[in-house]
C-alpha cells in the first residue's frame, strides 16, 4: 500500500510546477478532484503573494467554493469566454495523453471547460500513470429519465466493441443515485482495458441519453507527473507528434 504522504507530496509537486505556468493577465480553468484542489491551494498563496490579477472559471460547485473560500474570484465560464489555460487532474493518463476522468463526477463540465481553453495541463501523482487506458472505471453522465433504457443501448455498444458483459453499475451512495451538478446520473463502465478508445468515445457520444463520457481524447497538452521524491516527469503533446 502506498503511503498517503508520500501521494500528497507528488501531487503537491505537480500542483506547485503547474502553478508556475501560470502568468499574470490569464484567463485560467480550474479543474476538479484531489491534485486540482492542491493546485488551487497552491494557486491562492501565490496570487496573494504577488498580486496576481487572473480571471478564473470552475469546472465544479466543488472547487468553485474552495477557491472562493481562499478569497479567488471566479466567474461563469459564458462570462469569461475562450481561456488561456486549464489544469486539472485525471484519474488515468496513458502514454499519448489520453485520459480518463470523472471520478468526482465532473467530467462534463471539465470536458467543456478544457475544450474552452487554448491548452490543457493535467496534474497527477504516478499511481494515475497507465500503459492502456480502462481499469479506472469510465464515467458516463446520464440523463435520469430513461436511464436503464441507456444502459441497455451502452451494453449493446460494449458488447459490438468485444467488451460484452462488462458491468456498468450506477454510482450511488448510501443507496440513494450520486447527482451531477446538472442533476444527472453517473454510470460507471468496468471495462479492465479499452482497446481502442475513439471507436469507443464514438458509439458512447452517439447514444441518446448520454450527456458525456470520460474519456478525454487529443484534448491534454501536457501531463505534470508528481514523483515521491518531490520532482515531477512532463510528457507533452508535441512530443507525440
Amino acid at each position: 500500500m502506498t503511503d498517503p504522504t508520500t501521494i500528497d507530496l507528488s501531487k503537491d509537486a505537480a500542483a506547485r510546477a503547474a502553478v508556475a505556468l501560470v502568468e499574470n493577465g490569464m484567463k485560467l480553468g480550474l479543474g476538479t478532484g484531489s491534485t486540482a484542489k492542491v493546485f488551487v491551494d497552491r494557486l491562492a498563496e501565490r496570487v496573494h503573494a504577488e498580486g496576481m490579477d487572473l480571471r478564473m472559471a470552475s469546472t465544479s460547485k466543488a472547487t468553485a467554493d474552495q477557491a472562493r473560500s481562499l478569497g479567488l474570484v471566479v466567474e461563469e465560464l459564458d462570462e469569461l469566454g475562450w481561456l488561456d489555460l486549464t489544469i486539472d487532474g485525471a484519474d488515468e493518463v496513458d502514454p499519448d495523453l489520453s485520459l480518463i476522468k470523472g471520478g468526482g463526477a465532473a467530467h462534463l463540465r471539465e470536458k467543456i471547460v478544457a475544450t474552452a481553453s487554448d491548452r490543457m495541463v493535467v496534474i497527477a501523482d504516478q499511481g494515475k500513470v497507465v500503459d492502456r487506458l480502462g481499469k479506472f472505471k469510465l464515467p458516463v453522465e446520464v440523463i435520469p429519465f430513461g436511464w436503464e433504457s441507456t444502459r441497455t443501448h451502452i451494453q449493446r455498444a460494449l458488447a459490438e466493441l468485444n467488451m460484452a458483459d462488462r458491468p456498468v453499475i450506477r454510482r450511488e451512495r448510501d443507496g440513494q443515485p450520486i447527482r451531477t451538478d446538472e442533476n444527472n446520473y453517473i454510470l460507471d463502465l468496468a471495462l479492465e482495458e479499452i482497446h481502442d478508445a475513439a471507436a469507443l468515445a464514438s458509439a458512447l457520444s452517439a447514444i441518446a441519453g448520454v450527456v458525456e463520457h470520460g474519456l478525454f481524447l487529443n484534448i491534454c497538452n501536457l501531463a505534470i507527473i508528481g514523483r515521491p521524491d518531490g520532482s515531477v516527469v512532463e510528457l507533452r503533446r508535441e512530443d507525440l507528434e
